[in-house]
């Protein structure tokens, strides 16, 4: 790094907004310090330390909450961390219209308790929403089991404001629902980790709050008979929320016992989710049901935390995390499949899926041996491509992601995305190497 960039940095941002040397160790990824940190007030204050990253052909890696950064290939080097938790407004909320638009640094929670004051919400809920920002979740499309219903920030963006490489701002949609002019470039850039631009403001379309949710777990004896109720959900006139299929693992770290279960989400008004909730029981009963409990409050909401914490690093016995994307039909055969791969590498593992969609977050756990770890990711890999599906390490120690490519061969699709990330990165700063292709 050029000895003169950090005073020039300072210039832009203000002294107490640039970190260096030890004051930067909170910001390593992958065992990698970045060489600087900044701390951006406004969108002018982003485009400006772009323009300088880009001139010194420094790499610049988007921070938001920091809940996602173990998430892709490991970097080769981290020049500028760019932390966004000072764009932390509410611009604008139209109750009347159900939008909002906000900064990228604002905290989630922070969001959906202002936006709770008008009986409105936002219909995300990502793990850690505690500590996510609007712009990380966006960048990593994050999103929890009330995509079943709801959908992902792509189906909830309406607008979106991108700083590009070379410091100038790139906006698409608008602030109304209705704003279907141009191409969607909102699209283009959820989901890409920073590859393309840096994510300074959204435009979201709200919902009015449901009268009443509730969470039921279903539980059977085993996984075949839960996955079966899952389709039989799916196939049914019930309108749950949230469908997730857990393995008997999962189901014991959630405090439920073990055995297996679906874990049903129903809101709405009370007539409504009451005969959803009896319906329920009389859909499954067939199907070897073996208990179910509904759940309200905050026994709900702690269910649903602890699911969503279940996948992140921190626990000790915690070997690696790969998330799969197979079709619903499989989800039982496959997770089953999974759990007995790891058993016979001497490994544990809890499996949970968005049912409804054909998403398994796979976790594997007690063994600190990175052979048993490389062999049993491999496998799992094998098991969801050879289902016609495909497979993402979402973490591991530095160690196996070594030997263990994080992403699937992207296939012909790589040509398009290059020339995409060629077009609005032609220097190739924004978070270089990381996303699939290394791009």
């Amino acid at each position: 790094m050029p000895s003169a960039l950090p005073d020039q940095l300072r210039r832009i941002v203000g002294a107490p907004h640039v970190l260096t040397g030890v004051e930067c160790s909170p910001y390593v990824v992958e065992g990698r310090a970045p060489e600087v940190v900044v701390f951006p007030g406004s969108r002018e204050e982003v485009a400006a330390a772009l323009a300088v990253a880009a001139e010194q052909r420094l790499p610049v890696t988007p921070w938001g909450g920091g809940t996602k950064m173990w998430v892709g290939s490991p970097p080769s080097r981290i020049g500028m961390v760019l932390a966004l938790k000072r764009l932390d407004r509410i611009l604008e909320h139209e109750p009347g219209d159900l939008t909002v638009t906000v900064e990228a640094g604002v905290p989630f929670d922070r969001l959906q308790a202002e936006l709770g004051k008008r009986g409105q919400w936002l219909s995300l809920d990502p793990a850690a929403s505690d500590r996510a920002t609007v712009g990380g979740i966006l960048a990593s499309d994050a999103s929890g089991p009330r995509r079943h219903l709801y959908g992902t920030a792509r189906d909830l963006v309406i607008g979106l404001t991108v700083i590009g490489a070379d410091g100038r701002a790139v906006r698409g949609g608008g602030k109304v629902v209705k704003n279907v002019a141009g191409y969607d470039l909102p699209k283009l850039y959820i989901g890409s980790f920073g590859t393309l631009g840096i994510l300074v403001e959204a435009t979201f379309k709200l919902r009015p709050r449901p009268d009443v949710d509730r969470l039921v777990i279903a539980r059977f004896d085993r996984l075949k008979d839960a996955g079966q109720g899952a389709r039989a959900v799916l196939g049914s006139d019930l309108i749950p929320s949230a469908l997730e299929l857990v393995d008997g693992e999962t189901l014991r770290r959630l405090g439920h016992g073990g055995g297996a279960a679906l874990l049903v989400g129903l809101d709405g008004i009370a007539p409504q989710v009451d005969w959803e909730v009896a319906e329920l029981d009389r859909l499954l009963g067939p199907l070897g049901l073996a208990g179910s409990r509904v759940l309200d409050g905050p026994e709900r909401e702690e269910t649903w935390r602890t699911l969503g914490g279940l996948g992140r690093p921190g626990h000790d016995s915690m070997a690696a995390v790969m998330k799969w994307a197979v079709l619903p039909t499989q989800l039982a055969e496959l997770m089953d499949a999974g759990a007995a791969a790891a058993q016979r590498h001497g490994l544990g593992a809890a499996m949970a899926a968005h049912a409804g969609v054909g998403i398994v977050t796979a976790i594997l756990s007690g063994g600190a041996e990175p052979g048993a770890v490389v062999a049993t990711l491999t496998e799992w890999r094998a098991l969801a491509n050879g289902a016609g599906g495909h497979a993402m390490v979402e973490w591991a120690p530095l160690a196996v992601k070594e030997r263990v490519a994080v992403w699937d061969a992207p296939g012909p699709t790589l040509r398009l995305m290059k020339g995409i990330k060629e077009r609005l990165d032609p220097s190739g700063i924004l978070n270089p190497g990381r996303f699939v292709g290394g791009l």
